[in-house]
């Protein structure tokens, strides 16, 4: 069942939204050689204290899960794709990050991520970040009211494929509200015109994933949360909590 927001609502999940643009700026700021993942968790847990919020990252279970997430900000550091364990695992120089943070604020949840280098960059991780980046913002171009899932879909899957990029096989974007994960499911491939109808006051997550190596395949690592590529190449992801209305799509984890 899908939950349609009010505007107040909206500007509620907004603030919410801002608590998570703020801690993926100050965790990329803090993120560089030598930097344990770690202490990049502790950087995002400041940011919810001095703000007041919660973390629906912490504790998280869901059915696939063997344990509880133990931290509050995903770190997936070069062929993990998401779902990184933050640890004692310090940055080295062309590691290709991404974070993932989500925010409860009031009641309502934000969600948004990024994907950056540290230190000196490789011109095809360079690449990867901006596919991944580019195929995020087609998919928000297309959030507008009377479009339907399937155009999202396929506006992120074009960018993806075209770019001659895997897209991880049954992982994508969702609904979001009250909850991190709510109806209904974004996914990063499909066909166009196809799917649920959108309406003003729906709110998404969009979330692009891309893999190097082309391939959509994956496994588990031993943590049990950590997604890996399964041909080792590299992998980038991009996230935004996005409002469907009248006015157009309006980007609440904005950063």
């Amino acid at each position: 069942m899908v939950e349609l927001k009010t505007d107040t609502s909206i500007d509620a999940m907004y603030e919410a939204g801002q608590v998570v643009a703020r801690a993926l700026t100050a965790v990329q700021k803090a993120a560089d050689v030598g930097v344990s993942l770690l202490e990049l968790d502790e950087v995002a847990h400041g940011v919810l204290r001095e703000a007041g919020a919660t973390s629906p990252f912490l504790g998280y279970r869901p059915s696939f899960a063997p344990t509880p997430f133990p931290a509050v900000l995903c770190v997936s550091v070069n062929d993990a794709i998401v779902h990184g364990v933050p640890d004692r695992y310090r940055l080295r120089d062309g590691d290709l990050v991404s974070i993932d943070f989500g925010a409860e604020l009031g009641g309502w949840v934000g969600d948004s991520a990024l994907s950056f280098v540290v230190g000196t960059p490789r011109e095809a991780d360079l690449r990867l970040i901006e596919t991944a980046e580019r195929a995020l913002a087609a998919g928000i171009e297309a959030a507008v009211v009377g479009n339907r899932i399937g155009d999202i879909a396929h506006a992120i899957g074009t960018i993806c494929r075209g770019a001659g990029y895997g897209i991880p096989d049954g992982f994508g974007g969702h609904g979001i509200g009250r909850r991190m994960h709510e109806d209904p499911g974004v996914p990063n491939e499909g066909r166009p015109g196809r799917g649920m109808r959108l309406r003003h006051g729906m709110v998404l997550a969009i979330e692009p994933m891309v893999v190097a190596g082309g391939a959509d395949d994956f496994h588990a690592a031993p943590d049990g949360w950590t997604l890996k590529t399964n041909d080792g190449s590299r992998a980038a992801h991009a996230e935004h909590t996005v409002a469907i209305t009248d006015s157009g799509p309006r980007i609440l984890t904005a950063r």
